[in-house]
């Protein structure tokens, strides 16, 4: 299972007591290769975003002031981190590594990210812990090669995916589907092709239940030639950002359903990690650790 992973995934330029744990991206793999899930063959060291690749995605204006730093306080503040080149220097290999991931998908049906899900990047800006929509890349990548016709976007974060659907939404051939939690980030939500907003405290069984009652047919119905699922696990009742009350048994299950109708339908899927800000690392940690233990067990 070819799995995409970099030591640069981890950004240490954040100041002690930042809420996004970062230290997930070290854990991971540990963990992904203590389990025995993975070996470390399965690793894939992502390659960089070229310019060009960049600027298919994010606007000229935007990518000058990321390659040059010279973002505003404002702008800098909107992403949620402290601004450094390393940062944008990550977020290259990260949304390369999703690219990536949706080649290995084609060859062997499912492919994973470390890192990746940055859903709330917009075209001409960065927000919420996002600098590029590596989804976003990695399909204008595909429709611009001509590797695909169709795209379906999978977004299961908490969030809904504003960046995301904002640069969709006049693209017939990527069709964006999110489950949220309606009353969480973003407070302006955009337009997805498809969004389903669920109530705080949302747990378990109305939640799949939401979910096998909408993919089959929506699958069916888009045809697409590949899915990008972001398999967000803030939706767990333990994460301080999610506002949902999934049990983690409750979100393996919602990873293996998606894993289970990309099988059933024949339909390659690439999967970035998206969120995950449970107080204890350890539940962002064994949560992540069952998304690619479904799909090791699902396509292999």
């Amino acid at each position: 299972m070819k799995v995409a992973f970099s030591p640069i995934y981890r950004y240490d330029q954040l100041p002690e007591g930042h809420r996004f744990p970062m230290e997930k991206y070290d854990l991971l793999p540990q963990q992904l290769l203590y389990e025995g899930t993975l070996t470390q063959r399965d690793f894939f060291h992502p390659k960089r975003l070229t310019e060009e690749q960049i600027l298919r995605t994010h606007t000229v204006d935007y990518w000058h002031k990321l390659k040059t730093g010279t973002l505003s306080k404002k702008e800098i503040r909107n992403t949620g981190f402290p601004f450094h080149p390393s940062l944008v220097e990550r977020g290259r290999h990260i949304a390369h590594g999703t690219l990536q991931c949706a080649y290995h998908a084609m060859q062997e049906g499912v492919s994973l990210n470390i890192a990746g899900g940055t859903h709330h990047a917009y075209a001409d800006r960065g927000e919420g812990f996002c600098i590029f929509n590596d989804i976003a890349i990695a399909s204008n990548e595909l429709l611009h090669a001509g590797a695909v016709d169709q795209i379906l976007i999978v977004d299961l974060d908490v969030h809904q995916g504003n960046g995301t659907a904002k640069i969709f939404e006049h693209e017939s051939r990527v069709f964006t589907f999110s489950i949220h939690c309606e009353h969480n980030y973003p407070l302006q939500k955009e337009r997805s092709d498809l969004d389903i907003g669920l109530p705080d405290q949302t747990d378990d069984e109305p939640y799949l239940r939401v979910l096998k009652d909408v993919l089959p047919d929506l699958i069916r119905t888009v045809s697409p030639q590949m899915i990008f699922y972001l398999s967000g696990v803030d939706v767990i009742a333990t994460d301080k950002l999610g506002r949902l009350a999934m049990s983690r048994e409750g979100c393996r299950r919602r990873d293996e359903f998606v894993f289970e109708q990309c099988c059933e339908f024949g339909v390659p899927v690439a999967v970035a990690m998206g969120g995950g800000y449970s107080h204890r690392l350890s539940d962002i940690v064994a949560a992540h650790a069952n998304t690619f233990k479904a799909a090791e067990e699902i396509f292999f």
